[in-house]
């Protein structure tokens, strides 16, 4: 469970007031989807973005990366040594004891290349991108090296906090992967989608194991269902919202992935059928009505559903309607808040996000 606390949530409040979403901002995104949508939103988040260079990626983390969600202590959030249950074992203070050498954890803190900087010759503006580099502990950093993100059963190291490396144990690749722990799972994937399309027409000439050479799709099948799996499950949360607004501020393009969760699976389409995100165990699923005038809405689908939570546009788990229905085939919600919804369906080890207009 997260362990936001009321003053991260007061921070939070000061910090969105100062750098929301721009009116108009996702306007030519208007009546599209699939790769259309994503070629649109690489339009809207190339212009405006400020190439900050590569040194100036350490005053961006002050805001963007600041621990005021767990520890609560303005710490470097650091997602390869952060422990979202209890103290971290050690912490860094923004600006200082920057790598530098390592020899161990807890040495220093570096900028880490979500998508290796090899893969594109650490030219800019990819180098200094805070949407997908980020803060970690620069020996964690070495460890991951270039690795592909992946799902391990069988370790070959593990972090302090629980990151790990091994064999890829996720359906479509066996070779040696990097694992983050859960809570930043959702995070690292939406990371991966800014950047296969802030840098869609580039990134089809460079080389890495999981790009397939595609300007549209950009990854091969089984990270998009890895992604979309992570996207899912690890829903977007404030710590996310804040660093957007923070990224915006810094460098004046923002993920539209956490602004909007929903165009993910607009865009990429996963294969996956017997792991963890799947429509296929959702035949003849219907939400009626939608929109929905009356502030109630039912759900039925011909196979048992086990659990509904329901999230604002932005990702946030709207508090008092998950319900738990125990493989019941509908279920109908009222009182729901007026505004754009997104309803996560549960059917056993399926899930499905679909969208609801309340008026």
């Amino acid at each position: 469970m997260r362990k936001i606390r009321l003053i991260a949530a007061l921070i939070f409040v000061g910090l969105v007031g100062k750098a929301q979403i721009p009116p108009g901002y996702y306007n030519a995104t208007s009546g599209l989807t699939g790769y259309p949508l994503k070629t649109a939103l690489k339009s809207i988040i190339t212009n405006g973005h400020n190439d900050r260079g590569y040194g100036s990626l350490y005053s961006g983390y002050v805001t963007a990366d600041a621990d005021n969600f767990y520890d609560n202590d303005g710490s470097v959030l650091d997602m390869y040594s952060e422990n979202p249950s209890g103290a971290d074992n050690y912490f860094y203070t923004h600006n200082n004891r920057n790598c530098g050498n390592y020899n161990s954890e807890n040495d220093c803190y570096n900028r880490e290349h979500l998508l290796p900087q090899s893969v594109f010759n650490s030219a800019s503006p990819m180098k200094n991108d805070i949407h997908f580099v980020v803060p970690s502990d620069g020996y964690v950093n070495g460890q991951r090296s270039n690795l592909p993100f992946g799902e391990v059963t069988s370790t070959t190291w593990t972090s302090q906090n629980g990151s790990k490396k091994g064999p890829c144990s996720f359906p479509g690749y066996s070779n040696l992967v990097f694992e983050p722990i859960d809570e930043f799972k959702g995070d690292i994937a939406r990371c991966m989608l800014y950047f296969a399309t802030r840098y869609e027409s580039q990134v089809s000439s460079w080389s890495w194991g999981p790009l397939n050479g595609t300007s549209n799709q950009v990854y091969d099948q089984w990270f998009v269902n890895l992604l979309v799996k992570w996207h899912l499950q690890d829903t977007v949360n404030q710590r996310e919202i804040v660093r957007n607004n923070a990224s915006y501020t810094y460098q004046g393009n923002r993920n539209p992935y956490i602004d909007h969760p929903e165009w993910v699976t607009q865009i990429w389409t996963s294969t996956l059928t017997n792991v963890s995100i799947s429509e296929n165990r959702f035949s003849n699923l219907a939400i009626f009505p939608n929109p929905t005038a009356n502030h109630s809405v039912k759900i039925s689908n011909e196979f048992p559903i086990d659990a509904v939570s329901i999230y604002t546009i932005l990702g946030k788990e709207v508090s008092g309607f998950s319900k738990d229905i125990n493989s019941a085939n509908s279920i109908e919600i009222s009182g729901l808040p007026s505004g754009v919804l997104f309803l996560k369906i549960t059917s056993k080890e399926y899930t499905v996000v679909k969208k609801l207009v309340v008026q």
